[in-house]
């Protein structure tokens, strides 16, 4: 089930699915973990320029 960040976040460094979801449409569904105010890519090779809007495990 998905999740709003505006509700609550996972762990630091737990990998999640995440999705942005507004209105413009369900997009950018992928795996990312966060740390802190950023949100990676899985193996850490960089993070994203945005800030997903739903996650779930």
């Amino acid at each position: 089930m998905w999740q709003s960040v505006r509700y609550g976040l996972p762990e630091n460094g737990v990998v999640v699915e995440t999705k942005v979801d507004d209105g413009n449409g369900c997009r950018l569904v992928q795996k990312l973990k966060r740390k802190n105010d950023l949100w990676f890519l899985p193996d850490d090779s960089m993070y994203v320029y945005y800030t997903p809007t739903h996650w779930r495990y």
